[in-house]
């Protein structure tokens, strides 16, 4: 039973005692919570100078590529007509769309000539929302005949510097998932840095302004901030709801401005898949990300008039695949490692069948052929046979679609990001490995049997997912070097949340045997405030209690812990906040019995009778 009791024939020198123990307690307590206190109040100013220096970081990019554009064509002092042949290869396609649109005489009418239109094609009228994605610049001329700034700004002006401004939003994204990985705003200016820095391999906006990959790839990348924040442990239901509605908004714009949409979500399909598969991410995680693919592919689908060529696609498919498969194969998480890997094999088998078989059917029924040119193309480009298709061959002779060229590792490398990012590459993949391999293993069995402790390594959801982001659309730059923009622009991010990271170089320090736990054991705001509240309030009644004469000692079992508190620090591992049940725990040991035994001080209810449930000084529930 622990409880606050007087012993009988204590002299009033206890009283004055014990005060003097509560007030060194009291003073304790005060400095504390005014230590956590200016944590947060320091954690919120970091925050608002991360933010701030994030939207300054974006505004100076949109407005150096702006200026880089303007010396480049001197694009101020030209006339229209120039200035709308400056637009190179489709990109004066797009932008004609957007003057057609300024220049119907009703809204109504520019509409009805995007969707008969006879002029794209010749001899045929074709349905131009449905066949390009061309709904931004529709959009953007709603916007600027609605807005009172034709008086002030040119139409191509507004065009141009709305696509400047979305580069803004691209550095901000970039930044903002850079400082979500490392945990410090430093790694975000590091990756904006070197996104400029190396712009002629980031980005092609100022040169190419209305290419769909300019539009998209803002969207893309808040997509992927998004989807870092979402894959954090223990969120708040109202920050997931919210963070959800950010994710489903970005794909939704991603895809409706990207003619290559559905591919590049495929391969984030597939990270996901896998990190599902090796039991690194939560299932119900990946399952949400899943739906929200498919919803917006298919809402797109529906803005798009039913566009035949998205509900053929092979995202739609693999992602009812792997809902399917999932339901029919049960306890794929279970059994030995040989085990695990049989039903990984087998539950890989199943759904690379299950997604041909449904894809198939669906282009059987719709009798859809508009994406074969797509496959003969990465047929003929792999070498499994020669095509006389004319869309396919004119992908190959495109330079855009070869392979990337080898001087580009030379530029990435003078600015040291190829070394930066090969350095932390390699350190996540040996990490990763380490715990797919602990996670297929039968940890129950084994750790039974004293075969297999806990893992030392710890991969974070949100690391692993950036991981095999960059392992798999890198693997996509190498082979087509249009892409390479999506690959670099996230090099950028995960080199400098390597460098900045104190994950990273733990996890650096463990594979060479240096790690030392004292290290980094402190690197999370606040996480001890409450431990050393509660046990450095009881280490000051048991240190009081040792000055008092043997005779007015409070009771202690013979034998007991002498310190009180060594045995229970034990259970807590270093760096870690006591939960309550194991302080519970332990105050209940016999030998820590004595940390309650104190007199109650003034204005705390004494002992009540027996059954009833009171609190103890030092703030837990004293059990009869």
């Amino acid at each position: 039973m622990i409880s606050i009791r007087q012993r009988k024939g204590v002299k009033t020198t206890e009283v004055s005692e014990d005060y003097a123990a509560q007030e060194a307690n009291v003073k304790l307590e005060n400095k504390l919570p005014s230590g956590c206190t200016t944590r947060r109040l320091w954690k919120l100013l970091s925050f608002t100078v991360g933010g701030t220096i994030a939207l300054c970081i974006g505004l100076l990019t949109s407005v150096y590529l702006a200026t880089l554009h303007e010396n480049d064509l001197w694009f101020s002092n030209i006339k229209e007509v120039e200035r709308e042949i400056s637009f190179r290869t489709e990109c004066g396609l797009y932008y004609s769309y957007y003057k057609q649109m300024l220049q119907a005489p009703t809204l109504m009418q520019g509409f009805h000539g995007l969707i008969y239109d006879n002029k794209t094609e010749s001899m045929r009228t074709i349905n131009l929302l449905q066949r390009m994605n061309i709904y931004q610049e529709v959009f953007l001329s709603i916007l600027y005949r609605v807005l009172p700034i034709q008086k002030y700004l040119e139409p191509v002006y507004f065009y141009i510097y709305t696509l400047f401004g979305l580069q803004a939003i691209y550095v901000t994204a970039l930044y903002i998932t850079s400082w979500l990985l490392s945990g410090t705003w430093l790694s975000g200016l590091l990756a904006a840095f070197w996104y400029v820095t190396n712009r002629i391999d980031t980005t092609r906006v100022e040169f190419t302004i209305p290419l769909r990959e300019n539009w998209a790839l803002p969207f893309f990348a808040i997509q992927i901030a998004a989807i870092t924040y979402f894959l954090r442990p223990n969120l708040q239901p109202f920050s997931e709801r919210l963070t959800l509605l950010a994710i489903f908004i970005s794909t939704f714009l991603f895809s409706l401005t990207w003619q290559f949409n559905q591919f590049m979500m495929l391969m984030q399909a597939l990270v996901l898949f896998t990190l599902d598969s090796l039991d690194m991410l939560p299932a119900v995680k990946a399952t949400w990300l899943y739906g929200i693919q498919m919803t917006g592919l298919l809402l797109v689908c529906i803005l798009q008039f039913f566009n035949s060529m998205i509900l053929g696609s092979l995202l739609i498919s693999f992602n009812l695949s792997v809902l399917i498969a999932r339901k029919l194969q049960k306890n794929l998480k279970t059994g030995s490692f040989f085990n695990r890997l049989g039903k990984l094999l087998v539950h890989l088998f199943a759904v690379l069948c299950l997604t041909l078989f449904l894809n198939n059917v669906i282009k059987k029924l719709l009798n859809l052929k508009s994406d074969e040119h797509i496959f003969k193309f990465l047929k003929a480009k792999f070498g499994f046979g020669a095509t006389r298709d004319f869309d396919a061959n004119l992908y190959l002779c495109e330079e855009a679609f070869g392979l990337l060229p080898f001087n580009t590792f030379g530029r990435l490398s003078d600015t040291l990001l190829f070394y930066a990012y090969v350095f932390v590459l390699s350190i996540t993949v040996m990490a990763a490995l380490a715990v797919a391999f602990h996670n297929l293993s039968d940890s129950t069995r084994q750790q039974s049997t004293g075969q297999l402790g806990k893992c030392t390594i710890i991969l974070k959801p949100e690391t692993a997912y950036n991981l095999i982001h960059t392992i798999l659309f890198g693997f996509l730059a190498l082979s087509t070097m249009r892409m390479k923009y999506l690959w670099t622009s996230h090099m950028c991010v995960f080199a400098s949340f390597g460098l900045c990271s104190p994950e990273i170089w733990e996890l650096l320090l463990k594979s060479i045997h240096l790690y030392n736990p004292k290290r980094l054991s402190h690197s999370k705001e606040g996480r001890v405030c409450w431990e050393h509240a509660v046990t450095g309030r009881s280490q000051a009644v048991h240190r009081k209690d040792l000055d008092q004469p043997p005779t007015l000692r409070r009771q202690q079992p013979e034998g007991a812990d002498q310190s009180g508190l060594s045995d229970l620090c034990k259970e807590v591992p270093r760096g870690r906040a006591c939960p309550p049940e194991v302080l519970r725990r332990g105050l209940r040991h016999p030998g820590r019995q004595h940390l309650l035994r104190a007199k109650a001080p003034a204005g705390l209810p004494a002992a009540g009778p027996a059954g009833h449930r009171q609190r103890a000084h030092d703030g837990w529930p004293r059990r009869e």
